[in-house]
């Protein structure tokens, strides 16, 4: 057992590995892009040597050109019309470490998060630990908060994805991606390398959320306990291969589950079911192509949820639909990159986790490009249009049209 004064010494030697210029150190000394977490890999290094600590920061302003300060998104941005302006859409701090060949931990907390009508409040995005089963951590355990594995789009980092916010039709299913819970996946180590090269750099990949997945959550999406008896259960597959230069990622994934519309999510007087609990459940196909040059994602689920019904100024469990597809082409100009892209998504469904389990109906486009001056910084500009109806008890007849264009500077460290 270590005493007071032997684990004093170990605060010490850790400190001191952090600022010695060792050859670990020495590799990171440029900061390196943001990218999604990838699976452990067994290392022989000292805990204390494991640890990594990354982040991005986004700062936008989205009113440029705008046509109708009505039109608004509330999942994608907050700031988008009427009294918006600039705004801090991320400020991410990431540790990672893996503290034994077999565990690896991962932590994230966002400081521009929004509650209520507060913003820039810190908030816990990812805590998990991914618990090896094998040497080589084929087989693990992923336990905590994190991303649920279900939708491409869903799982890449922000720092990665080319439009300013995620598909509605996808981004419906988990508030923040996120949730708690426990996912068993299993990733080969040809697999596990393709993930990785996706992921780094210029890839705009997924991460490593296992080539075949299953696992359980709560359901009620991130920061909010569970209100129900019943656990969602998800499964996904997927398999990167080459053909050529390209990276080509399939993949299909499902999920089931109960939803409970809480009371803080419900307007007064709305109607609903006795317990306000609904079946909720998807399915979700992709096809993900890497930019060398050409690049293409393409999703689209089906399913049914809980939604605002303004003829019967009721919640009811409704089917669902949409999908979206985003084509782009990497450009290399020296030391500068660029990646123009478009894309068209459509959705018809409810958001469970907005209020009434707000009715949409979507059908937008958007054209922009990203440039990457240099690993550390990127700015994207980016014209939308887009034509919504987003129903609830306190707007049963809301139909918007619309455009404005964005732009958002990036900074990874």
């Amino acid at each position: 057992m270590f005493s007071y004064t032997s684990s004093r010494m170990v605060a010490a030697l850790a400190v001191l590995s952090l600022l010695a210029p060792t050859s670990v150190r020495a590799q990171s000394a440029a900061p390196a892009p943001a990218s999604a977490p990838q699976a452990p890999a067994a290392s022989s290094l000292p805990w204390y040597q494991s640890f990594r600590i990354r982040g991005y920061g986004q700062i936008r302003y989205n009113r440029l050109f705008e046509t109708n300060d009505q039109f608004a998104c509330e999942q994608c941005d907050r700031s988008w019309g009427q009294n918006g302006g600039f705004f801090i859409r991320r400020a991410r701090l990431i540790v990672q470490g893996q503290v034994h060949p077999q565990v690896f931990i991962y932590l994230q907390p966002d400081f521009a998060s929004t509650v209520g009508t507060s913003g820039n409040v810190a908030q816990l995005r990812d805590w998990y630990v991914d618990l090896g089963v094998d040497k080589k951590n084929v087989y693990r355990f992923r336990v905590g908060q994190s991303k649920v594995p279900y939708s491409y789009e869903n799982m890449q980092s922000s720092s990665n994805r080319l439009p300013l916010d995620r598909a509605d039709a996808t981004n419906s299913a988990q508030s923040n991606e996120r949730d708690l819970g426990v996912f068993f996946m299993y990733t080969p180590t040809k697999v596990r390398a393709r993930l990785a090269e996706l992921s780094s750099g210029t890839g705009k990949g997924s991460g490593d959320y296992g080539m075949l997945t299953i696992g359980a959550f709560n359901g009620q999406t991130a920061n909010r306990p569970d209100a129900n008896d019943n656990l969602h259960v998800v499964a996904r597959a997927s398999y990167p291969f080459a053909v050529g230069r390209q990276l080509i990622e399939p993949g299909i994934a499902a999920y089931t589950g109960k939803y409970t519309v809480t009371t803080d999510q419900r307007s007064t007087g709305v109607k609903g079911r006795r317990d306000w609990t609904y079946a909720d459940d998807r399915v979700n196909a992709t096809l993900a192509i890497t930019p060398r040059p050409f690049g293409l994602l393409a999703e689209y689920n089906v399913g049914r949820g809980p939604e605002y019904n303004p003829a019967k100024d009721s919640i009811e469990t409704q089917s669902l639909r949409g999908g979206f597809v985003t084509a782009s082409y990497r450009l290399d100009r020296g030391k500068q990159i660029y990646f123009p892209f478009v894309r068209y998504q459509v959705y018809d469904g409810g958001k469970k986790h907005e209020r009434d389990a707000r009715s949409h109906e979507v059908n937008d486009i958007e054209v922009g490009v990203e440039w990457q001056p240099s690993p550390n910084f990127e700015l994207v500009t980016e014209w939308y249009r887009g034509d919504r109806r987003f129903e609830d008890k306190l707007r049963p007849r809301n139909q918007q049209r619309g455009s404005l264009f964005r732009i958002q500077a990036q900074f990874n460290y």
